[in-house]
């Protein structure tokens, strides 16, 4: 086995992915799922009385290896996917799967966890909570189960694993093998810093002139821009059109049968364990608890948004009959002439923003930032990373290292669309200690030239701000257990630090350190600047509605017996809601990755907002006290919320930050919807 995949021999503990070649990874996963299946079966038949430190502390890291190479893999197939890291993909899924029903499913292990927590009076906070988690784990697995059930429930999870794998490789290959090539006489509407990203998209490809791809950077501003409808309307439905067999992978890239496939498996998985359907399953562990309590806020939430939705429909169908075009707003025209809208309403051109927003800048103001709130320092270094592009920075504070920060923010064909934090290693204090590599990952369009400056979007500068606010929850996680370090919690209080964290985008001390003109370096006008935050708005009825329609269909997938037709679901929840015909929603279920492509976001895309609820409040602690920057309130952040990872539930954590619960009324006011309460 090539040692580089475990024994990690780069700069600051990196690995050194110059080392690592695609034939390392098969002989490397036989090795490493041997050595787990040897190690936890070592502690389930130790003859010795079952005690925290045989059973619960083992169990933490029984399965290193295994794990140190999966974060190198899976990292892989996200950033930089070949022909051969899917097909290995395909070959692996089931095989962890697996491995990982035989030992959360061990009733022996179960037995021994269950006996510990019989005595747990006398262990410390951090072990009390682990070894409550871990036998939750255990039981929601289904290591109490027997016989048929068992041997069933393990079939389930392997077939999952199969299932999301070829969803996920589904929309990448629609997303990767989609491009719309724009003659030069159809650029009417296009602004220059976008042709030029659309003819470094096709440089990239090998091809000449310009052209769309499905990256999220460059479909959305050409939606917005794009004068000729007709070119609008292919553009837009190749992107929705993404999983449903009719994309550029054709019919054997359908996600259709595949969603309605996994909708039945997690049905028939949560009744194995006794729960009347998947959301009360998948809920229980969860902040919101059930879904009725999420229906509820999510519901009264809808309200506002459809109303200011419908609101903002009129006056696009105005504007869009005032353009001669008969019949009814479609999709595609939707950001078109709401782009037309904020530019008449608030004076504001995006291509008068996008010099003051380049890449370098905003990663400099995300820094900034989390020096001022938490002491940050990050030094730049070389390593031997799956890009040239990606880069590397040493975290410090008073002079220890905290962590190690990759930053990977560039668009590529084999890279998955979206952005997301991982890490390639966890924080935690077994032994000498373990500090975390932490990777954000983003998908802005690259420079036209090599050296050139990469300029952003406001989204994309959000973006930017929402993925470290992920990174922080790892880099300042100071907890004993892995299990329980960072991120690892209840999976709708997870985006309460990232969400939070982009508040300060919105800061005007921020937007005039580091929003400088590309060319001149000059600050940004303070004019441009209170125009750029009266505009932060604009859009929110769109923006919120598309986000609910998909959080409620959703929820609406995974409450009671499971759809037939998932399209035919999704349709009547949209028709029951009386969602605008204009505003479709965020993820139709073919291309729905959060809840198809794993089993994170599975009846949970409502998390967003229930952890909006805590972050809108959460910024109100700081403005109560006049200043974003508040020394005392940074410091109680990262006491309760940014450290502690899982060692308390999340509840409690919040409490202890802010000593009340949070309301719903924060949100309306932030997204600027509470007028819409008439």
């Amino acid at each position: 086995m090539n040692p580089e995949l475990i024994q990690w021999t780069g700069p600051l503990g990196l690995p050194r992915f110059d080392l690592i070649r695609d034939t390392d990874f098969a002989p490397a996963f036989d090795t490493c799922l041997k050595q787990a299946e040897d190690a936890v079966e070592a502690i389930a038949a130790n003859p010795e009385p079952p005690s925290f430190e045989n059973t619960v502390a083992a169990l933490e890291t029984a399965e290193d290896p295994l794990n140190r190479l999966c974060a190198i893999f899976f990292t892989l197939t996200g950033v930089d996917s070949t022909p051969a890291r899917e097909e290995l993909q395909r070959q692996i899924a089931p095989r962890l799967a697996a491995h990982g029903s035989k030992v959360s499913m061990d009733p022996r292990l179960f037995d021994r966890v269950e006996a510990i927590m019989q005595d747990m009076d006398e262990l410390a906070p951090q072990d009390r909570r682990l070894t409550e988690l871990t036998l939750r784990g255990l039981r929601r697995a289904g290591a109490g189960l027997t016989g048929e059930a068992r041997d069933r429930m393990a079939a389930i999870r392997e077939r999952l694993a199969v299932l999301s794998t070829d969803f996920a490789q589904n929309v990448l290959t629609d997303e990767r093998d989609f491009t719309m090539a724009i003659a030069d006489d159809q650029l009417a509407g296009l602004p220059d810093w976008l042709i030029r990203s659309m003819r470094a998209a096709a440089r990239e490809r090998g091809l000449s002139g310009q052209i769309v791809t499905l990256n999220r950077s460059l479909i959305v501003p050409f939606l917005e821009y794009a004068e000729d409808r007709a070119l609008r309307e292919t553009a837009w439905r190749a992107w929705t059109a993404r999983g449903d067999g009719s994309g550029a992978g054709g019919a054997k890239t359908d996600n259709r049968p595949i969603a309605a496939e996994i909708l039945r498996l997690r049905h028939e998985r949560a009744q194995l364990l006794g729960y009347a359907d998947f959301a009360s399953y998948k809920l229980e562990p969860e902040v919101a608890g059930n879904a009725e309590n999420v229906e509820a806020l999510l519901s009264e939430v809808w309200t506002y948004a459809k109303a200011r939705a419908d609101q903002d429909a009129a006056r696009l169908t105005e504007m869009l009959h005032e353009d001669g075009v008969n019949g009814a707003l479609e999709p595609w025209d939707w950001r078109y002439y709401a782009e037309r809208q904020r530019k008449a309403e608030h004076d504001l051109d995006e291509a008068e923003v996008k010099p003051y927003l380049t890449l370098e800048a905003m990663i400099g103001a995300v820094f900034d930032t989390a020096n001022r709130l938490f002491g940050l320092e990050m030094r730049e270094f070389d390593a031997a990373l799956w890009s040239p592009e990606t880069r590397a920075w040493e975290v410090t504070r008073d002079g220890q290292r905290l962590a190690v920060f990759l930053g990977d923010y560039y668009a590529r064909p084999s890279k998955r669309s979206g952005a997301w934090c991982s890490t390639l290693q966890s924080q935690h204090r077994i032994g000498a200690g373990q500090r975390p590599i932490v990777i954000n990952v983003c998908n802005f369009t690259p420079p036209e030239e090599k050296g050139a400056p990469s300029f952003l979007s406001w989204d994309d500068a959000r973006t930017l701000f929402h993925e470290f606010g992920h990174a922080l929850h790892n880099i300042l996680s100071d907890v004993t257990w892995p299990s329980i370090s960072g991120t690892s919690v209840a999976r709708d209080f997870v985006e309460l630090p990232s969400q939070l964290f982009e508040h300060w985008l919105d800061q005007p001390e921020v937007l005039d350190r580091h929003a400088r003109h590309a060319e001149t370096g000059a600050a940004m006008p303070a004019a441009l600047r209170d125009r750029i935050l009266a505009a932060s708005n604009a859009g929110q009825g769109f923006a919120t509605t598309e986000y609910l329609e998909s959080a409620l269909v959703d929820l609406a997938f995974h409450r009671g017996e499971p759809p037939a037709d998932p399209m035919a679901r999704q349709a009547e929840v949209l028709a029951e809601l009386g969602a605008p015909a204009a505003v479709p929603m965020r993820h139709a279920t073919p291309h729905f990755a959060h809840v198809f492509s794993g089993d994170g976001y599975s009846s949970g895309y409502y998390s967003y907002m229930w952890s909006e609820v805590m972050d809108a409040d959460a910024f109100e602690a700081f403005m109560e006290k006049g200043d974003a920057f508040d020394p005392e309130t940074a410091a109680r952040l990262e006491e309760w919320i940014l450290s502690k990872g899982d060692s308390l539930p999340a509840d409690e954590l919040w409490l202890k930050f802010r000593e009340r619960k949070p309301g719903v009324h924060a949100l309306l006011k932030g997204r600027g919807l509470l007028a819409e309460a008439s």
